[in-house]
C-alpha cells in the first residue's frame, strides 16, 4: 500500500486466525446548547424557535480498538438534527491536536439521531442559514465541546470487552411516508420484501471481559417526528426517549445523563420513514389525505398532517420510544453471536457534483449540481411547508419560478436537464453568496469492527435505497473472502446532503425525490462510491484521499437577538415566585410554578454544566432535600416566555408519574440574568428559586 494513504485506509485484513478480544470504551457528554429563541433544526419552520427544554440532549461515543496495535473504531450518534460538515470538520481538528493521528477522518464516525427538536445554526451552508437566523456559535460549539467531550471521556475509560450483535423486528413504530414513491420501484423489487419500511433493528451489545455491561448501539429506521413543528421545547424526540428508559434502567439509583451504562438508538435509512402511525388525515375534515400529492379537498397540502399514536405528540413520543426500547431490550438480553475479527476503515472525500456512474458496459452517467425541486417547499405529511406547494410537482409554477429567477437568477440549462424530471426551485450548486448554498465535498465511509460493517451515509437514504446500498455492499464483501458481513447503514454522518431516493422515486418528485439533491443517479453513484469503499477494505482496490472540503471563515453570522441587560417586576427580584404550585397533588397530576425569570441562553453561554431546575424530596432523616429530578428527566418541562422592557417568565412543570413515593416535594429554578455595572461593563449574575413545599398523597 503506498505510504501516503495512511488516513485513507486501515488494516484492511480481515483473516484472522484467533478470535480478538477488544478494548471497548463509552462516553456520553451534553451538547445541548441554547434553549431560547435559536429556531430548531429540521422543520426548516423559522417560526419553531426554542422556548424551553423537556429533556437534554446528548453525544454518545464508543470507541473499539485492537489491544495490540494502534487500530481502532470511534462511532458518535449525537442528539442532534444531523452532523454538518463544520461539526465534523472542527471535532477533527480537535482530535488532532490532542490526540495526534489516533482518530482519523477514516476511523471516526459522526452520526446525528435526527431529532427535530434540537438547536440549529451549526451549519457553514448558506441555504440552512436562512431558517436557522444564520451561523450560531453558542450552538455549533455546545455540539463540537459535546462531542469531543464523549470522545474523551471513551478513550479514558477503554478496557477489554467483547461485543455481541443481535437482530430483530420492530412492531407498530413506523409507515412510509411516501408510499406512491416506494411503489414506483420494480415490483420484482418490492417482492422481495414484506415491508414497505425496514422493521429491522440491529444491536450491539457492549460488555466487559468479566462481562459487566458497557453500553448498546442500535440503528434503527426511523424519523425522529413524533414531537412535531408547533412544539418549542428542546428535546431528542422517540429515540432520545428510547436511550432515557434503557440508561435509566441500567443506570439505577443515578440521576437522567448520570451513570456509565450508555445506550445510543441511532439512525439509519429513515428517508421516507414518519413514526406517526395513523397516517395522513386533514386537519379540517379528518379524513384520509393518504394520496399522491398527500393534499386535501379544501385547504390543500398545508392540511395534510400525520398523526402518531397518541393522544397528543408527548404520548406519540413515549408510545414509540417506549416500543423502541423494548425491543432492543430484548434484543440485548439474548444478544449472544460475538463479533470478532479486525478493525478496518475507509473513507474518501467526493466530488457529488460531478461523479460519473457507469451503469452497466455501455452507459455511463453523472451526478448533478445541487439543486431543491419545487415539493421540496411542500415539506411532508410530518411537517407541511408553506404557500401552495404540493408534493409529486414534476413541473414547475411559472409564478415561484419568476420569483426565484429576480430573486436568486434562473438555473443553467445544464443544471436543468441534468435534474430532469425534477422542476428546480433552488439551484443551490450555482448559488455561492456569501458563501456556497450547498456542500460538493462530501464524506462517504466504511468502519468494519470484526464481522460489522457500518456504512456511514451523508444524508437520509429512503427505505429502498437503503436495501440497494445494503446490498451492493454485502455482495462486494461476499466477493472478496468476508462472507456473511452484517452490514448497517448510519444515517446523517459526516455531512448534510439532504436525501437519497431511488432513480425510479426520483421520477414521481415527492419530497425526498425533490430533495435528492446530486440529481437522479445520486443513489448509483454512492453505490459505486460505497463498493470502492468496501474493496478498499479488503485490500483489493486503492483509494485516494480525494478534495478536502472547505473550511470557510465565518465564526458567527446571526440574526439572533442580543443579550441584554435584564430586570425584574418592581418589588420583585430574580427567581421570585409569581404563581405558587398547590399544596397537595397525586400521581399523574401536574404540580406547576411560574417564577421571576431571565433569558436561558445566559446559562447556556456561562455555564458548561447546568441545570435549569431540579425536583427534590424532603427526607425526614437527614432532615434535608435530596434531588431526585433534573431537566434532563422526561417528566419536567421548563418553558421560558418573553415580556417585554427585559423582564421574562419560567415555568416549570413536573408531570408526577404513577408510583411517584409519597412524601414533601419542591421544585427549584437555576438561572443567569445579564446586569450593566457601568456604560461599558455588564455581567453575568447567577440565582435560583424554589418555589413552597407541597405533599405528593398516596393514591
Amino acid at each position: 500500500m503506498p505510504t501516503d494513504l495512511p488516513c485513507v485506509v486501515t488494516d484492511c485484513t480481515n483473516n484472522i486466525a484467533e478470535e480478538a478480544k477488544y478494548l471497548v470504551g463509552v462516553g456520553r457528554a451534553d451538547c445541548t446548547g441554547p434553549v431560547a429563541q435559536v429556531p430548531l433544526m429540521g422543520y426548516a419552520n423559522p417560526n419553531q424557535v426554542g422556548g424551553g427544554l423537556l429533556s437534554r440532549l446528548y453525544s454518545r461515543a464508543f470507541i473499539v480498538a485492537e489491544p495490540k496495535g494502534s487500530k481502532r473504531v470511534v462511532f458518535v450518534s449525537a442528539d442532534i438534527g444531523m452532523v454538518s460538515q463544520r461539526v465534523r470538520l472542527e471535532v477533527l481538528k480537535r482530535l488532532r491536536s490532542k490526540y495526534g493521528e489516533l482518530y482519523r477522518r477514516d476511523n471516526v464516525i459522526l452520526s446525528g439521531t435526527h431529532t427535530h427538536s434540537g438547536p440549529g445554526g451549526y451549519f457553514q451552508y448558506t441555504l440552512f442559514w436562512i431558517t436557522s437566523k444564520g451561523l450560531v456559535q453558542p450552538a455549533l460549539s455546545s455540539i463540537v465541546n459535546g462531542i469531543v467531550k464523549s470522545i474523551d471521556i471513551a478513550h479514558e475509560n477503554m478496557k477489554r470487552g467483547r461485543l455481541f450483535i443481535n437482530r430483530g423486528t420492530v412492531e407498530n413504530s413506523q409507515i412510509n411516508r411516501s408510499p406512491f414513491s416506494y411503489l414506483a420501484n420494480p415490483e420484482s423489487e418490492r417482492n422481495r420484501y414484506s415491508s414497505n419500511t425496514d422493521k429491522e433493528m440491529v444491536l450491539l451489545k457492549m460488555v466487559d471481559e468479566d462481562g459487566h455491561e458497557l453500553g448498546l448501539i442500535s440503528w434503527f429506521a426511523v424519523h425522529p417526528v413524533s414531537m412535531n413543528n408547533s412544539n418549542h421545547l428542546v428535546n431528542s424526540d422517540n429515540v432520545g426517549y428510547a436511550s432515557y428508559l434503557f440508561e435509566q434502567e441500567k443506570n439505577k439509583g443515578m440521576l437522567p445523563g448520570e451513570g456509565s451504562f450508555v445506550a445510543a438508538f441511532a439512525s439509519s435509512n429513515l428517508g421516507d420513514v414518519s413514526p406517526n402511525t395513523r397516517g395522513p388525515f386533514c386537519a379540517n375534515t379528518g379524513e384520509s389525505c393518504d394520496n399522491p400529492q398527500s393534499s386535501c379537498p379544501v385547504g390543500g397540502a398545508a392540511m395534510c398532517m400525520a398523526k402518531g399514536p397518541g393522544n397528543d405528540m408527548f404520548e406519540s413520543t413515549r408510545i414509540i420510544g417506549q416500543n423502541i426500547y423494548l425491543k432492543a431490550k430484548e434484543l440485548y438480553e439474548k444478544a449472544s453471536q460475538e463479533v470478532t475479527g479486525a478493525l478496518s476503515s475507509a473513507h474518501q472525500w467526493v466530488n457529488m457534483s460531478n461523479v460519473a456512474v457507469e451503469l452497466n458496459a455501455t452507459h455511463t452517467v453523472k451526478t448533478c449540481k445541487p439543486a431543491l425541486g419545487h415539493s421540496f417547499a411542500a415539506g411532508t405529511i410530518d411537517g407541511v411547508g408553506a404557500f401552495n406547494f404540493t408534493q409529486g410537482s414534476v413541473e414547475g409554477d411559472p409564478f415561484w419560478d419568476q420569483i426565484r429567477d429576480q430573486l436568486l437568477g434562473e438555473p443553467s440549462n445544464e443544471t436543468k436537464a441534468c435534474h430532469k424530471p425534477k422542476p428546480i426551485l433552488f439551484n443551490t450548486g450555482e448559488m455561492s453568496r456569501p458563501h456556497p448554498w450547498h456542500p460538493d465535498i462530501v464524506d462517504v465511509q466504511i468502519a468494519a469492527i470484526g464481522s460489522l460493517a457500518i456504512l456511514a451515509v451523508p444524508g437520509e437514504f429512503t427505505t429502498m435505497s437503503g436495501r440497494r446500498l445494503r446490498e451492493a455492499v454485502k455482495s462486494e464483501f461476499d466477493s472478496h473472502g468476508t462472507p456473511g458481513m452484517n452490514v448497517v447503514i448510519a444515517g446523517l454522518c459526516n455531512v448534510y446532503t439532504h436525501y437519497i431516493t431511488t432513480y425510479e422515486e426520483y421520477q414521481v418528485q415527492r419530497y425526498e425525490a425533490a430533495s435528492t439533491i446530486y440529481g437522479p443517479h445520486t443513489l448509483s453513484a454512492y453505490i459505486q462510491l460505497y463498493r470502492g469503499l468496501a474493496k478498499a477494505i479488503n485490500a483489493t482496490q486503492e483509494l485516494s484521499p480525494g478534495p478536502e472540503p472547505p473550511l470557510f471563515n465565518v465564526t458567527s453570522v446571526t440574526l439572533l437577538p442580543s443579550l441584554g441587560t435584564e430586570s425584574a417586576p418592581a418589588k420583585k427580584t430574580f427567581g421570585d415566585v409569581l404563581e405558587e404550585v398547590r399544596q397537595e397533588y397525586q400521581e399523574r397530576e401536574v404540580a406547576k410554578v411560574t417564577f421571576v425569570g431571565a433569558n436561558p441562553r445566559n446559562s447556556a453561554e456561562n455555564a458548561t454544566q447546568h441545570n435549569f431546575l431540579t425536583v427534590e424530596r424532603y427526607s425526614n432523616i437527614s432532615s434535608s432535600w435530596r434531588v431526585v429530578l433534573n431537566d434532563a428527566s422526561w417528566d419536567t418541562r421548563f418553558y421560558w416566555s418573553k415580556g417585554s422592557r427585559g423582564q421574562s417568565n419560567v415555568s416549570i412543570e413536573w408531570h408526577i408519574p404513577a408510583g411517584t413515593e409519597p412524601g414533601v416535594y419542591r421544585l427549584r429554578y437555576f438561572g443567569h440574568y445579564k446586569k450593566r455595572l457601568s456604560f461599558l461593563r455588564v455581567i453575568t449574575v447567577p440565582f435560583e428559586g424554589s418555589s413552597s413545599a407541597f405533599h405528593i398523597t398516596a393514591p
